[in-house]
Order: C-alpha cells, then structure tokens, then sequence
C-alpha cells in the first residue's frame, strides 16, 4: 500500500504543480513596461502568439494557442496595434484582442484644404503605409479620421471619400427648393466657395445666400478664392492678390466668367454643404469686412459702396493693408484708383 499511497501523492503533486505552472502562465504578470504590438490582417492566432512571446507580453505561444482554442473565439481575434500595459495577464491579453481595444489613432483634414493638401497630410502620417494619388477637388469630407498604425494611406482615403459621397447625397436630398444648381456637383462648387470665403461657421448660411442670389440674377460671383485657386491651385500666395492677377483669365476666375468654376476649389464641410443647400432668405447681393473677422452685407451696389468705404476708412486708421492670400485681397469698385496690390477684404466689390 505504502507504494501506491506514494505514487498517488506523487501524482497528486504533479497535478498540482502543474496546475500552479498553467495558472501562472495565464494570471501571472506579464511585461514589466507597456509594450506595444500590431498583428497584421489576416494573422493566425499562433502568430499573435509568437509575436507576442517574442515582444515578452506572454511567457508561452503554445499556452496562448491552447488558451484562445479553448475559449472558443478564435475567430474573434481582431487586427490591429495593441498596448499591452505593465504586469498585464495573458489572459487579459486575450481578452483585449477578443474585443478588439486597439490603440485609437487620428488624423484631422480641416475644412477648405485642396485635396493634394490632404494627400500630403496623409503623406506625413508616418504611422500609415503606401503611397495615394491625389483625388477629384471636393470628393473629401474634412473630418477626423480614426485608423490603424500600419493601415495603408489608401485605406484611410477611400473612408474620407466615401464620407463625401454620403454627407453630399444626404444633403443634396435635404436642400430648399429653387436652387440654382443644376446637379448636386454645382452645390459641391459653390459650397467649396462658401468654405474658403468665411471662417464665422454663423456666417455661411448668408454668404452661400449672397453667391446663390447673385448666380440667380446673373451677377458674376466675384469670388478672391477661385481667382488664387486658378492661380495657384489653392496654395497660399503669402500676399494679396495683384490687379494683374484679377483680371488673367482661367476657369476658376469667376470676376471674368458668368458661372461657377469648373471644379471645386477646395473640400468643403459639412457646414458649408448645409449652407449652400439651405441657405439663409435675404436679398443680399455683396459683403465687406466688418474689422472684426466678420463681415456687413449689403442689397444694393450704394449700400455696398457705403460700407467699403466705412472698411476703408477703418482699415486707414489702423494702417493694415495687408492679409493672407487665402481670400482677402479683392479689387477696388468701378471707378476707384485700384494700386497693384489691392486692399484686403474688400470683396464682391465690383459691378458685374
């Protein structure tokens, strides 16, 4: 008997030390510092292991393998960038990859960016991979995107582009009657004008109504905006546009054409679409700038006088003549002595 009582007991401390090796390997701590690991699409559950182990987040590849069949939800295990932190079990590792708790990385398009400014943000998203041609002006939605350490840069583009495509045809379906536009591509033009003209998120419905109202009596738009972009495809100037410049002639110069440009001239959000399709009912015709980043807003070509001529006499006595090349410098109303380079925010001010 005293044999056998000695194997069992024998036995028995197998078990138990073999119980105390599994449970340590599943609860025991793991790394000692937050450690950070991507498991590529289409990566094996044995993989995940294997990098795991050679990251030091878990102690055994096998165990991890056997664990996560043993739970059942293999298929469960998500792609993606994983931090791992401090003392972490493998067990709770698992648990994290099962429910997918990646890292949460962005990248934020502001609004009225060209679109091969957007590439070249993408560009300079070292945590994303591949390279992307530059899209159509407009097809991109501003917004913040979420995406993986490691995803490629077309993906992520494909989702801003397909965010356009949405936001525009939800909106187009949602706009006032009576619009003078023709498609919902003509709404995307004058929306990306609407975008590069104001900053005031509470002026745009009014400035989208100036633009619509001037298109319906076929007053040239007018706009400091698709004269740069003609120009420079949307890339800042770093000074007010030349008199030289207004007048050139190209398919976003709407002071010499009759309609809207061609194409947008930049990637309107979603802000400015709403505008543009549900603008504010004035019969505003023209705007100035007020001196304070907004603008005055006038219904008839005297009144509009009357106001350029309070910003100048503003503009005299604070002696600014100055400003960004993004949409102030504009010419000077019919008649008026207009320098080389015009004074700034002097807008929709000639006749047409």
């Amino acid at each position: 008997m005293a044999p056998l009582a000695g194997l069992t007991a024998g036995f028995m401390l197998l078990l138990f030390a073999t119980g105390l090796f599994i449970s340590a390997q599943m609860f025991g701590p793991g790394p000692k510092v937050l450690t950070q690991v991507t498991f590529a699409p289409g990566m094996s559950v044995t993989a995940m292991g294997r990098e795991l182990e050679r990251k030091g987040v878990i102690h055994s590849a096998v165990m991890f393998r056997l664990v996560a069949k043993f739970r059942g939800r293999q298929s469960a295990m998500k792609a993606g960038t994983y931090d791992f932190p401090a003392g972490i079990s493998m067990v709770n590792a698992l648990k994290q990859i099962e429910e997918g708790r990646v890292v949460q990385t962005y990248v934020t398009i502001p609004e009225g960016k060209t679109s091969a400014q957007v590439v070249r943000i993408l560009m300079a998203t070292k945590a994303l991979t591949g390279d992307i041609d530059v899209p159509p002006e407009g097809s991109i939605l501003p917004e913040t995107y979420l995406y993986q350490p490691g995803e490629t840069r077309q993906a992520v583009l494909d989702r801003m582009l397909e965010a356009g495509r949405d936001t525009l045809n939800a909106l187009w379906l949602k706009r006032a009657p009576g619009l003078p536009f023709a498609s919902k591509e003509d709404a995307l033009i004058m929306a990306s004008i609407v975008e590069r003209e104001t900053g005031l998120a509470s002026e745009r419905p009014r400035v989208a109504a100036v633009f619509i109202n001037r298109l319906r009596s076929g007053i040239r738009l007018g706009s400091d905006p698709t004269v740069i972009y003609g120009i420079s495809h949307g890339e800042p100037l770093g000074r007010g546009l030349l008199k030289s410049e207004i007048e050139t002639p190209t398919p976003w110069n709407t002071y010499l054409i009759d309609k809207l440009p061609v194409t947008p001239i930049a990637n309107p959000g979603k802000a400015s679409l709403q505008a543009t399709l549900n603008p504010a009912k004035t019969q505003d015709l023209y705007f100035v700038a007020d001196g304070s980043g907004g603008h005055v807003f006038a219904t008839s070509y005297e009144e509009h006088l009357l106001n350029v001529a309070k910003w100048r006499a503003m503009e005299a006595q604070v002696n600014v003549y100055s400003s960004s090349a993004s949409s102030e410098a504009s010419v000077a109303p019919s008649g008026d002595k207009t320098p080389e380079v015009t004074p700034l925010a002097v807008r929709l001010s000639n006749k047409r």
